[in-house]
């Protein structure tokens, strides 16, 4: 019965694909807004924006119908923290853009831009759309440097170009990754944290980075001038850390630079400051799914992480260190089978990304004006039974196929006599 109701809103998909101006009819709405989890609702899309949402049922004059009864809608997902366009093949070197070796340019890795390295042709954009995943956040994972240099927020849609905010953040491994890189102790590490900061602090004005005045400062030129956004509070300061010890530290910098806007990524131990974090107003992205301990910095790893950090009141993203950020909704389904709300899962999949990365009016959320990302489910998108059915992306209809679904169809059982199909690209 699934799969000819599938069938049948793929049929009206086919007649509305290249409409300007559709009205998905009644879903049960996710919203990420105050208007919370609407039943039966209306989503009103006109060209790349959201008109409205709705509980009414009434389909305006020149909208073309879905019909979404039954079914599910959201906004599409953010991956919070990925390497999405900057890897193919982890093991291949030359498809690997999220690693980062010392660099004389750029003594501190601030000035690393992602956005030069994202490659839109990526499988792997496809392969995350097709679960729901219309946009990123996606940066360097690993860095010989102090910081893992700039990131950025991007569109998963595959065609043009792919960047929706540049520059969008900053990064620093103040755990034991971090420390290893940068003189074997977080004793060096955050004294050459402190001093980078101060030296962008302490610059006032682009002509003192410029090539034609002196410059004394420990950092390159190009690291001073990175570290602004971050300094002035424009731009977050992402910090990786797992051990509460070193949340802690967090926590502490966050109190001395209170502009900064500081973001704790991993923190497996990040429930045992919960309620620092949340006095401290520091949002953490997390994999709600890690409960063993990888390192001693881990040991207090747990899979009730993410529902004790959002009965403290932390804002709560979900994000995984790797390019499979598809699976992000199994994960945030088993949050919610740890206590975790239901509402809340799902806010750490669209709306508190686009809130921690500067972006709540447009990204993560189904209001009027905000861009038409959305997403139709066959159910409970946190249920790993359900999947998407229809992926809009830019108020777009997406194909809903991926290399891998691809090869799949190819390699299918077939009777003996038939030849396998060529793979057209």
């Amino acid at each position: 019965m699934k799969s000819l109701l599938t069938i049948c809103l793929l049929a009206t998909i086919s007649s509305t694909a290249l409409a300007d101006k559709l009205a998905i009819v009644g879903g049960k709405v996710f919203t990420g807004s105050e208007q919370g989890t609407l039943e039966s609702a209306t989503v009103l899309i006109n060209g790349n924006e959201i008109v409205s949402v709705s509980a009414s049922s009434a389909v305006p004059e020149g909208y073309q119908a879905i019909d979404a009864s039954g079914k599910y809608v959201t906004p599409g997902l953010i991956g919070a923290y990925t390497q999405l366009g900057l890897v193919e093949v982890s093991s291949s070197a030359g498809t690997v853009d999220a690693s980062v070796s010392s660099n004389p340019v750029s003594s501190t890795g601030a000035a690393y831009d992602v956005s030069y390295a994202i490659n839109p042709d990526s499988s792997l954009l496809a392969i995350s759309r097709v679960e729901g995943f219309t946009s990123a956040i996606t940066g360097i994972s690993r860095s010989d440097s102090l910081f893992h240099g700039l990131g950025a927020v991007i569109t998963l849609s595959g065609t043009g170009d792919p960047i929706l905010k540049s520059r969008a953040f900053t990064a620093v491994n103040v755990g034991n990754g971090g420390a290893d890189s940068n003189g074997g102790s977080r004793a060096a590490l955050w004294v050459m944290l402190e001093q980078a900061i101060s030296e962008a602090m302490q610059v006032s004005t682009a002509a003192q980075l410029s090539p034609s005045s002196q410059w004394h400062g420990l950092n390159s030129r190009a690291d001073v001038k990175a570290l602004k956004p971050v300094v002035n509070g424009e731009t977050p300061l992402l910090m990786f850390a797992d051990r509460a010890a070193d949340i802690r530290q967090v926590i502490a910098f966050k109190q001395r630079y209170p502009k900064i806007k500081v973001v704790l990524v991993k923190g497996m131990e990040a429930w045992r400051v919960a309620e620092e974090l949340a006095d401290a107003n520091i949002p953490v992205i997390i994999d709600p799914e890690f409960n063993l301990p990888g390192s001693f910095e881990q040991l207090g790893a747990t899979l009730a992480n993410a529902q004790r950090l959002e009965a403290a009141g932390v804002m709560v993203a979900i994000g995984m260190e790797t390019h499979n950020i598809r699976l992000a909704t199994q994960h945030a389904g088993n949050a919610v089978a740890f206590g975790m709300s239901w509402e809340g899962a799902m806010a750490a999949l669209t709306v508190n990304p686009a809130r921690i990365f500067g972006a709540p009016d447009q990204l993560g959320t189904l209001t009027s004006g905000a861009k038409a990302d959305v997403v139709v489910w066959s159910g409970d998108p946190l249920e790993v039974t359900e999947a998407p059915e229809v992926v809009i992306i830019d108020g777009e209809m997406m194909e809903m196929t991926s290399r891998q679904i691809k090869l799949r169809d190819r390699y299918q059982q077939r009777a003996e006599s038939e030849q396998t199909s060529q793979y057209i690209r």
